[in-house]
């Protein structure tokens, strides 16, 4: 098979793709022959030798890559023979091994892909999907909630927006330059705004005068921070909700999380909670899979719809440099 290996901390250009061994699966496990493999902004930090959620590479070279789907081809001892042939989409864990023609995991890792999802889709749902439901899990929706949501032309940030008007919420939707905004505004968002103009937070507040009597927004969905996030939670109303998931605004992985004091949030009569981590993993229950259960019959039923910004697998250094600088629309997706 061929695969993109990094063999040295680095850089995007540090990713190569070569041949590499075909992987045998194990007992319990499957080899999925891979049409869609997921790009995550975690993804770069390991690259560049970095520690988060997950561990960085122990050894050298190794494949990165945790999200994959295609067609079960080979079984390991003890797997049922129902899987084979079968289009599976799967979450790998803490095992990389993603960005390949062929990966192995567990069987008790694999969902069958709904008719009507391609492998793509189905990727960014197990990955994208299941954490949008989980950031959910810390902010239901109805019609009386005004939602404003950062970075709403992402793969996290697309799904939100869909999610609140489907709930019956209005929504706001920043992002940066026209063309994303474009996409958040076809996205069904009740405004879109371009971040990048400094006078973005007043567009947002006249629309607020015009549409809601002046009512601030009652939850902000902020993988942002920085100034961008610390404007969008000034627009919040008293009782509204920060719910913090990333800090792009500030460095993809190693910025830091918009935070405030208790005495602000008091003042302010709002609350503000990172939900990433331990925190979403107790409040789903401990079973993260339940979450890709959901996420997976949302978008089969039509009511979330991924997007999704497809590359080679051959070019994964340009897939992660396009997410760096951020000219991704949508979940990154490698395709063999």
């Amino acid at each position: 098979m061929h695969a993109i290996r990094l063999h040295a901390f680095g850089p995007a250009g540090n990713l190569t793709y070569e041949p590499a061994e075909d992987p045998v699966p194990g007992p319990g496990q499957v080899r999925i022959a891979v049409r869609a493999a997921g790009v995550h902004v975690l993804d770069t930090a390991l690259r560049e030798g970095a520690r988060g959620p997950f561990p960085a590479p122990a050894e050298l070279p190794t494949i990165p890559g945790r999200e994959v789907a295609g067609t079960v081809e080979s079984l390991g001892e003890g797997v049922g023979p129902g899987w084979l042939g079968k289009r599976v989409v799967a979450h790998l864990g803490m095992v990389p091994g993603g960005y390949a023609e062929l990966a192995v995991t567990d069987a008790a890792r694999l969902h069958e892909i709904p008719a009507g999802l391609d492998e793509a889709e189905a990727v960014a749902m197990v990955g994208t999907g299941r954490t949008t439901l989980g950031i959910l899990l810390f902010a239901p929706l109805g019609p009386d909630d005004i939602a404003l949501v950062p970075a709403a032309a992402g793969g996290i940030g697309t799904l939100l927006v869909q999610y609140a008007k489907n709930a019956g919420a209005a929504v706001i939707g920043l992002a940066g330059g026209p063309a994303k905004t474009a996409r958040v505004a076809a996205n069904g968002a009740d405004l879109a705004v371009d971040y990048l103009r400094p006078t973005w937070p007043e567009e947002v507040r006249a629309h607020l005068g015009d549409r809601h009597s002046g009512r601030g927004a009652t939850v902000v969905f902020d993988s942002v921070g920085g100034e961008a996030g610390r404007a969008a939670v000034g627009l919040l109303a008293r009782g509204g909700r920060h719910i913090v998931f990333g800090w792009t605004g500030t460095g993809l992985l190693n910025g830091t999380p918009l935070t405030f004091t208790e005495a602000e949030l008091a003042d302010r009569g709002i609350t503000s909670h990172s939900v990433l981590g331990p925190a979403m993993v107790r409040k789903a229950g401990g079973d993260l899979r339940t979450l890709e259960t959901r996420a997976l019959a949302e978008a089969a039923a039509g009511r979330l719809r991924p997007a999704v910004h497809r590359f080679p697998l051959a070019e994964a250094a340009r897939a992660h440099h396009a997410l760096e600088t951020r000219a991704t629309t949508g979940k990154v997706i490698l395709e063999p």
